[in-house]
């Protein structure tokens, strides 16, 4: 059976760290906790777990970091995960299970990642991470931010999942400056920081200069496919945020230059001319997301609930504001199987029962 060290870089997560070592602890043979500067309780809280405590500068690289955790391991496996993630109970026994039949040949294991929740906690957002390495000189970190462990040897996928459960929000400017540094440095960023980069300023607002960093990432020949279809989406928000509707629609449709529609774009699209009351063609884009296949291994972000519920929902309104009220009921219903404690349904509901008393 292999042997895992978990391999953790930190900082002031006084937080989340006890949450998330009591969630593995128990299961991995080795416990590697880096400190990048913490000035609360985290040091004292990890040495109850380990021994293998360390302090490092932070040199604004996530690689950098991660990196030396991994050459503090000394087990068949790294795992890495962050203060704020956990690992559900209803994951542990798949967990020690994979432990027990995992093949030596393997390299890389990839395991879910939910980072976003509803009402009732069930997962909305997520994507497979590399979560089990195998520790060797081949496999280090790469990328300031955003960092990833380029791919190659044999992996696997797994349906366990660790979920991201933040407590108290981070710093939201960090990931930015670290880009920015890197900019005034001098440093390209390579296609996938400049797709994350346009993100980034996406997210604080700027959306002239996102859309500049992300039409220049989308012209390029350089890039993967998923973060190409994903930049049509950030760069359609922008549009829309700038008052450039026609330009927004535009990207959103680019997006299948790149490769089939993605169950995502089409409830974008359908979002669009349902908010314009082209009710027709909004359905149609719902419908078309329907029947989109949910691929969880292309690596890119999954918006479970594009593939059902919200387009089901959808079709709802356009079909009841198209004044067919009994398929809009139908599916209305077929919403409420997806998610039975959706206000949005329940309401719904409701409205469609008063239609029949009155």
């Amino acid at each position: 059976m292999p042997t895992i060290s978990l391999c953790m870089i930190v900082k002031n997560e006084e937080m989340h760290i006890s949450r998330c070592l009591d969630s593995i602890a128990d299961l991995v043979e080795e416990i590697i906790v880096v400190d990048t500067g913490s000035v609360d309780q985290t040091i004292e809280i990890a040495n109850k777990y380990t021994t293998k405590v360390y302090s490092y500068p932070w040199r604004d690289d996530f690689s950098d970091a991660r990196n030396y955790s991994f050459s503090k391991a000394s087990m068949d496996y790294c795992m890495w995960m962050d203060a704020d993630d956990i690992l559900e109970e209803t994951e542990k026994d798949k967990f020690l299970q994979l432990k027990r039949s995992l093949s030596m040949d393997v390299d890389i294991v990839m395991m879910k990642y939910h980072t976003s929740f509803d009402e009732a906690g069930k997962p909305s957002f997520s994507y497979y991470r590399e979560r089990w390495i195998r520790n060797c000189s081949l496999y280090r970190w790469a990328g300031a931010v955003h960092e990833v462990i380029p791919p190659s040897g044999k992996i696997i996928y797994s349906d366990i999942a660790v979920s991201h459960k933040k407590i108290n929000a981070g710093d939201p400017d960090r990931n930015l400056n670290i880009y920015r540094k890197m900019l005034t440095e001098g440093k390209p960023l390579e296609a996938r920081h400049q797709y994350y980069y346009g993100r980034e300023l996406y997210y604080h607002k700027q959306y002239e200069e996102a859309v500049s960093v992300l039409k220049q990432f989308l012209d390029s020949e350089e890039g993967w496919i998923e973060n190409k279809i994903e930049a049509c989406s950030v760069c359609a928000n922008c549009y829309y945020r700038l008052g450039r509707e026609q330009l927004a629609l535009n990207m959103l449709l680019r997006s299948m230059s790149f490769d089939l529609p993605r169950a995502e774009l089409c409830c974008d699209i359908g979002k669009h001319f349902l908010e314009r009351g082209n009710y027709h063609t909004a359905a149609y884009w719902y419908e078309t997301a329907l029947n989109r296949p949910k691929n969880q291994f292309s690596g890119g972000f999954v918006l479970p609930d594009c593939y059902d519920y919200v387009p089901l929902l959808q079709l709802c309104v356009c079909f009841d504001k198209m004044g067919n009220r009994q398929k809009a009921e139908e599916y209305n219903e077929r919403a409420g199987v997806c998610k039975p404690y959706s206000q949005a349904y329940l309401y719904n509901k409701e409205y469609f029962e008063r239609l029949k008393i009155s």
